[in-house]
Parts: structure tokens; C-alpha cells; sequence
């Protein structure tokens, strides 16, 4: 069973998943880190408590094997200064602290192995992490892109419809204004040369025509 698990919203197994589905990569992405980094740390600090603990189990094995030794030895020299009722107690001690010794043997196995299962574990995580950093700054540079795009495209809009339309409607307010100009001088170079046919028409025809284009001009300006 793995010493340290826990559930995460996003795995590696399903970022990949995500990243397709989602608008903002990025933001997915730097969750699943900072997920990570927590992952790391809680690791971390949990290998610090195996590693006391493995270093435990081992010092009272050490203790237990001692204390076999020793209790081997008094009963030896029980036995040979005739004390053999010592020497029983001696070696029953001993039994003790071989029973003691072989449980904090197992108990120290299994706390090494878990730390080495533990390790494996942090280090998967780290280079879990490095992985998707390196996808990130990835994803990161394709937004970018995206970006950069939409703003070429939206400059180039501008340049293909409004710039071009702008100057349609100047050509034309220039060219009235030309023309304008160009009829006022025609009728002013008519009055010095004297080619105008004024002066046969009687005076009243001319105020009819004059107030008739008034009252036309009239019209145009209210409409």
C-alpha cells in the first residue's frame, strides 16, 4: 500500500484532458502546481517522521542485540563459577531480548522500506512538477501568440474597412467643394468679360428665375 497518497483534482493522467477543454490553460496549469508543491511538502514533512522513526526501530534493535550479548556473556560466567541457577536467569533474559530484538528488526524493516517507497514517491512528484512547469511556459508562449494575433487582426480590420472609407467620404466632400469653387469663378469670369445675355432680359424675368432658385435652395436646406 503507497505510504503517501492523496487526491487531487487534476492528475497527470487527466491534465491533458483538461488542458483541452479549458479557455485559460495557464490558470489550470499553475492550480495542478501549486497542487504539486503542497503534494511535495506534506511528502516531505511525512519522510522527516519515517526517518526518525526508521532511525527509532533501528537504535532499540541495536539495544535488544546488545543486551543479548550481554546477558550471553553472564551467563557464562555464571556457569563457570558454579552458579547455574544465575545462569538460567541470565539466559532467560537473553531469550527476552532476542524476541524483542527480532520485533524491532521486522518493525525497522518495514519503516525502511516505506521510506524508500516514500522517497520514490517525492521524487515522482518533482519531476511531475518539472514536466508540466516546462508544459506551462509552453502554453503560456501559445497565448501569447493567440494574443498577438487577435491584435494584428483587429489593427488589420481597421486598415482594410475604416482608413479606406474615411478617405472615400474626403474625396467627396473635396470634390463638391472643386466644384463649388469652379462654377463661382466660371460666373465671376462670365461677369468681367461681359459674355453674359443680362442685360436683353427685362428685369422681372430675371427676379423670377432669381427667386425661384432662392425658394429652390430653400427646399434643399429644410429637407
Amino acid at each position: 500500500m503507497s505510504v503517501f497518497r492523496r487526491m487531487r483534482d487534476i492528475t497527470v493522467a487527466t491534465l491533458n484532458e483538461h488542458l483541452e477543454q479549458s479557455q485559460d490553460p495557464v490558470k489550470l496549469i499553475d492550480q495542478f502546481l501549486v497542487s504539486t508543491r503542497q503534494d511535495i511538502g506534506e511528502a516531505e514533512k511525512l519522510r522527516h517522521q519515517y526517518a526518525s522513526h526508521t532511525r527509532q526501530m533501528k537504535q532499540q534493535a541495536y539495544q535488544a542485540a546488545s543486551m543479548v550479548h550481554k546477558r550471553e556473556e553472564q551467563a557464562s560466567m555464571a556457569l563457570k563459577a558454579g552458579e547455574e541457577h544465575l545462569a538460567k536467569l541470565a539466559l532467560q533474559e537473553k531469550i527476552l531480548h532476542e524476541e524483542k530484538m527480532e520485533q524491532y528488526n521486522e518493525l525497522y524493516a518495514q519503516s525502511n522500506a516505506a521510506l524508500q517507497e516514500l522517497d520514490e514517491q517525492i521524487d515522482q512528484l518533482k519531476v511531475e512538477y518539472q514536466n508540466v512547469y516546462s508544459k506551462r511556459q509552453y502554453y503560456y508562449a501559445r497565448m501569447q501568440t493567440i494574443q498577438l494575433q487577435q491584435r494584428m487582426n483587429q489593427r488589420g480590420h481597421y486598415n482594410n474597412q475604416n482608413v479606406p472609407r474615411m478617405f472615400n467620404r474626403l474625396d467627396d466632400q473635396v470634390s463638391d467643394l472643386e466644384y463649388e469653387a469652379q462654377s463661382l469663378r466660371d460666373i465671376r469670369r462670365m461677369s468681367q468679360d461681359g459674355s453674359g445675355t443680362a442685360g436683353s432680359m427685362s428685369s422681372s424675368t430675371l427676379d423670377k428665375e432669381l427667386e425661384r432658385l432662392k425658394q429652390k435652395l430653400n427646399n434643399e436646406r429644410k429637407e
